[in-house]
């Protein structure tokens, strides 16, 4: 079967597995509203934080449209940024978390029975709610940054203006603690960057489906390819390592797959020629391995890379066995083995949605009622050597405004 017809069926299968993956808009316009009623009672008339104009908004996969279902019994995991208008001149990080939980812990508030823990996390306040809903919401407590010194460092303007400082446990007992720093608002800026292409064309045939005007069709109800490569990564990432602690962590999965993405028109094209880049982006900087954060570039998304090393040899050993995986799919007899795959890469659950929904396909028909053993992804217990870990023949180059 010639090329074109092998990627044409890849990306059918690999769409209708992301789509198993997604997290349907309901849940997204969900957490808006959680979050939304939250920053409300925070800025209350009568809130002791009105004086300091709190403002609430998303960050991590739900703010990124990455987020993938959870697992079984798991929750929706919801970040937010609770932004006060104060310096660090004006108040503690201590000072900060509890002028947040304090608030949220009133006696008159909806929510002072559903902070947990109570006396809050290592960073944020986590509400969870109704067993129903499957959602907890975790609350990060911020104030603004003065962004100079990223300027410096050439971030564009536009990106560098969002940067917050924010509260730390560990931070609270050094004799002159230093405020840790973060860009939510500037990340999810440069991601969006690196699809816009993509996104505008998904919301224009979007608001053509619905007879809408385009301003209408809200990002999180349309997909990129790129958005559905990073939940497909995801997921094979969390089937593959299970709860293993050193497993590749998103941001790293997510900053590497943006960087590598060249608005790909579809998502079989997305996953063979985006993941093979990845390796690319990757760094080494005086015998250190450094992903820099693209809107803080002194920030090293794989520093614990550095202090464990094993978690680097897991992120490449995973890599490899990625870009193996779909070259294999792409011959007569990988996609035989579809629905084997599919299953010990993604979980039975998605899998067999999938195979439901290409149940005409000879190799879905085949292997439908069967549970057979891996056949492109080794077991956890029989994991292939340690691949010899090379950077790439050019070398990596580094982020650039």
């Amino acid at each position: 079967m010639n090329e074109h017809i092998s990627r044409k069926r890849l990306n059918e299968i690999l769409t209708d597995l992301a789509a198993e993956l997604d997290v349907p808009p309901s849940k997204y316009r969900e957490a808006k509203e959680h979050y939304k009623a939250v920053g409300a009672w925070l800025d209350a008339a009568d809130s002791e934080l009105a004086r300091y104009e709190p403002s609430i908004y998303p960050q991590g996969s739900f703010a990124l449209g990455t987020a993938v279902k959870p697992f079984g019994d798991e929750e929706y995991d919801v970040d937010a940024v609770c932004l006060l208008q104060l310096t660090p001149d004006q108040v503690t990080q201590k000072q900060l978390k509890d002028l947040v939980g304090n608030r949220l812990k009133h006696p008159q508030s909806r929510y002072k029975h559903m902070i947990d823990p109570s006396g809050g996390g290592r960073r944020c306040w986590t509400i969870r709610y109704a067993d129903a809903s499957k959602f907890h919401l975790d609350i990060l407590p911020a104030i603004p940054d003065d962004y100079a010194w990223l300027l410096a460092l050439g971030v564009p303007e536009r990106w560098a203006e969002t940067a917050i400082c924010l509260t730390d446990r560990t931070t609270w007992g050094a004799p002159y603690p230093e405020w840790p720093r973060s860009n939510p608002k500037g990340y999810i800026a440069w991601f969006k960057d690196r699809m816009r292409l993509r996104l505008e064309e998904a919301k224009r045939i979007r608001a053509m489906e619905l007879l809408a005007e385009v301003e209408e069709i809200e990002d999180f109800d349309v997909r990129t390819p790129l958005q559905r490569l990073i939940q497909i990564l995801k997921r094979h990432r969390d089937v593959r390592f299970n709860n293993d602690e050193d497993k590749p962590i998103s941001i790293i999965i997510t900053t590497l797959a943006t960087q590598a993405y060249n608005n790909e028109a579809d998502l079989a094209e997305a996953v063979l020629d985006v993941v093979p880049r990845m390796r690319d982006f990757i760094e080494k900087r005086n015998s250190a391995w450094w992903v820099p954060n693209p809107v803080n570039p002194d920030e090293n998304f794989a520093d614990k890379w550095n202090e464990s090393p094993r978690k680097a040899r897991l992120f490449f050993e995973w890599l490899t066995a990625l870009e193996q995986e779909y070259k294999e799919l792409l011959t007569d007899y990988g996609f035989a083995k579809i629905g084997d795959y599919l299953r010990e890469a993604f979980g039975r659950r998605d899998a067999e949605a999938v195979m439901a929904k290409n149940a005409d396909q000879r190799p879905f028909r085949e292997s439908a009622a069967a549970a057979a053993p891996a056949v492109l992804v080794p077991r956890k217990s029989e994991q292939p050597a340690t691949p010899k870990i090379e950077l790439p023949s050019r070398p990596s180059k580094p982020w650039r405004p």
